[in-house]
């Protein structure tokens, strides 16, 4: 992602700093730690919240040390060394390679606090669910919480920037000399988040009620999850903040804000961006393309108004199109607009499979068995579930569309040749939260097991 500065903070008291912070690297660049030189630590982008007392969900994308500031591992007590990485499984019932894993890390909170670090765990899910499509499709997911023991409370740079820390994942505020910028040690992150089953998300949250949170947004290298996004526990906006970073990482969705009054940024002049809700084009040259969100033209967005091409987005003021007035995307408080919608949910079926096999599918079932699959709960407002079908030898059969489960003896006539047969079950999501064919094709698994008479 380009490193830029949002418009939140033209007139504040701080501007020059961030903007010091947020342009140092020019559009684009990244560090490149090979050839960094020694004394270069290397650096990770991140992007910076918007500021607390606006509506902007983000302030641009900045370059921090990896390292964050680099301070020893604390040092536990046996008692306190017992509880450190116990990993407790929040909500989900599915195996890690058939669910979308959330893993939430907490930071600043000592032994006795463990309790109140996995509540404030529960909440940022509570949260994020509370957000569509996540509300539909929180059955999608297991959230895991992994129990980091710090030495002290709080994170460095709360209440002030003198304030300093011990803490398990070195958080600290004004990284990059931006307040609201919390920012962590992403080695001590991963050392955290590889004891949890799998990690394909990270939460850090940070034992603070200021008002702060960073979206690292590049997939790691090492353990293969889509991100980390900091927030604090005690303050709800760090929460939206949070969400609007996992469209990102999930959604792969582009920021739709842009930066009036910036010098280089009044308009855009590059190629068509590949992001699915950014656009050079109008709406009338999306809908002729038939390109980006042309099957949502002129419909009603969740986030208020209708789907077009509304100028401003990418960090321009002008020659970049976003498909709403406002969204997740651009705004704090305001739901993912249709097209962020149907990213979202690509993404979440990126990760996750909608069916699982409660009977396993090794070995043959005969006449006595059972095939039984476990379809993935929706809990929409509409009220919709996935679509069951069975097959046999890729024959559907009809009258069990729907069930969960399949005895063998029902077949029975159909396995009098004594041959082993292939049953499979079909679980598809017909969301009208899709209309892309090529995202609606990846919303489907199925199950097979060998049976015979």
């Amino acid at each position: 992602m380009p490193s830029f500065i949002r418009r939140g903070a033209l007139t504040a008291a701080g501007a020059a700093a961030v903007v010091t912070a947020a342009l140092v690297v020019a559009p684009g660049a990244l560090a490149d730690p090979a050839t960094a030189g020694p004394t270069v630590p290397p650096r990770v982008e991140v992007e910076i919240p918007g500021p607390e007392s606006g509506t902007a969900a983000g302030s641009g994308h900045t370059l921090v040390p990896a390292a964050g500031q680099d301070r020893p591992r604390p040092k536990l007590s046996a008692a306190e060394a017992a509880d450190d990485g116990r990993v407790t499984r929040l909500t989900g019932d599915g195996t890690t390679a058939d669910r979308l894993d959330i893993v939430v890390i907490g930071d600043g909170y000592t032994a006795a606090e463990l309790p109140r670090f996995h509540s404030d765990a529960r909440a940022i899910w509570d949260q994020t669910a509370a957000v569509e499509p996540y509300t539909t499709y929180r059955g999608l997911f297991n959230v895991w919480a992994v129990d980091a023991v710090s030495n002290e409370t709080g994170v460095t740079g709360d209440p002030d920037r003198a304030t300093v820390r011990d803490t398990a994942l070195g958080s600290y505020f004004w990284c990059g000399d931006i307040e609201r910028l919390l920012c962590v040690d992403q080695a001590k992150v991963d050392r955290y988040a590889a004891k949890a089953p799998e990690a394909d998300l990270v939460i850090v949250l940070a034992n603070s009620a200021k008002y702060g949170g960073a979206g690292y947004n590049e997939p790691s290298q090492s353990l293969g999850y889509e991100g980390i996004a900091t927030a604090s526990a005690g303050n709800p906006k760090s929460g939206q903040v949070a969400i609007h970073e996992t469209g990102h990482s999930l959604g792969k969705l582009a920021d739709e804000y842009f930066y009036p009054g910036y010098p280089g940024y009044e308009q855009y002049t590059g190629p068509e961006p590949a992001d699915v809700n950014i656009s050079t084009l109008t709406a009338a040259g999306i809908g002729a393309g038939r390109v980006k969100w042309h099957r949502w033209l002129g419909e009603t967005s969740p986030d208020g108004g209708t789907v077009g091409a509304y100028e401003g987005g990418g960090y321009f003021v002008k020659g970049l199109n976003r498909p709403t007035e406002n969204s997740m995307m651009r705004s704090v408080d305001k739901p993912f607009n249709l097209p962020g919608t149907e990213a979202m949910i690509a993404g979440f079926y990126r990760h996750a499979k909608p069916v699982t096999a409660v009977t396993p599918t090794t070995g043959v079932l005969r006449l006595r068995h059972t095939a039984k699959a476990a379809p993935v709960k929706l809990t929409g407002a509409d009220g919709r579930q996935l679509a069951l079908r069975w097959y046999l030898d890729g024959k559907e059969l009809t009258r069990f569309a729907g069930r969960t489960e399949v005895k063998v003896a029902h077949l029975a006539p159909r396995l009098l040749d004594r041959r082993v047969h292939q049953l499979t079950v079909t679980a598809e999501d017909r969301t009208p939260s899709v209309r892309d064919p090529k995202i609606a094709a990846t919303l489907k698994s199925s199950v097979t097991w060998s049976v015979r008479f």
